[in-house]
């Protein structure tokens, strides 16, 4: 087995891309941002952030997703690491989906598949939310939108078994980017016996 597909999932505010950027020099991974596959498809439309998007609109992120995907198993050295963020939500379809479009392109590279699930309390995650600099990154900014999310929805549980789960209500970037790093260096050391 060659190459690390650590997945970082958890609502918007978590954190994911702030840790993905400690992570990186510490696993040589390049970061795949959901909204780095989002902003093509979000960028071009008129909308505030504030309410919730035409479905259709997941699809044709889907479909970026994928040929990122695509390009990572025909042309990436097996060797690569990635990091992948995804605000995935438990019980939605699209969400699975997302995890499974991972999941199958670290299974056919031969790579290393990590899902760490971010959690955070609901007063904490909607104080992140509405830092104005997340509106320059088309990021999710309505407070109150994330405490409905925190109080109705879970975070993605993909189910696999090198899941980590961390509760970052408390955590700082560097806390949970030495937890997440020893939890990939764990599971390296036994897959190695």
């Amino acid at each position: 087995m060659t190459g690390i597909f650590l997945l970082l999932i958890g609502f918007p505010g978590t954190g994911k891309l702030t840790i993905a950027r400690k992570l990186s020099p510490l696993l040589s991974a390049k970061i795949i941002d959901n909204h780095w596959i989002n902003n093509p498809v979000l960028g071009v439309l008129d909308h505030d952030l504030t309410k919730p998007l035409p479905e259709a609109i997941w699809e044709q992120t889907g479909r970026v997703r994928q040929a990122v995907l695509d390009t990572i198993v025909a042309f990436s050295a097996p060797s690569a690491n990635f990091i992948f963020t995804h605000a995935g939500i438990q019980g939605d379809e699209r969400s699975h989906r997302t995890f499974r479009q991972i999941a199958d392109a670290a299974e056919e590279r031969g790579s290393l598949l990590v899902p760490v699930r971010l959690l955070c309390e609901a007063e904490e995650l909607a104080r992140r939310v509405a830092i104005p600099e997340r509106r320059e990154r088309l990021k999710s900014v309505n407070a109150e939108a994330s405490r409905e999310r925190s109080r109705t929805l879970q975070v993605l549980d993909p189910e696999h078994a090198n899941t980590l789960n961390l509760d970052v209500t408390s955590l700082s970037a560097e806390e949970s980017t030495d937890t997440i790093h020893r939890h990939v260096q764990d599971l390296l050391s036994r897959m190695r016996g």
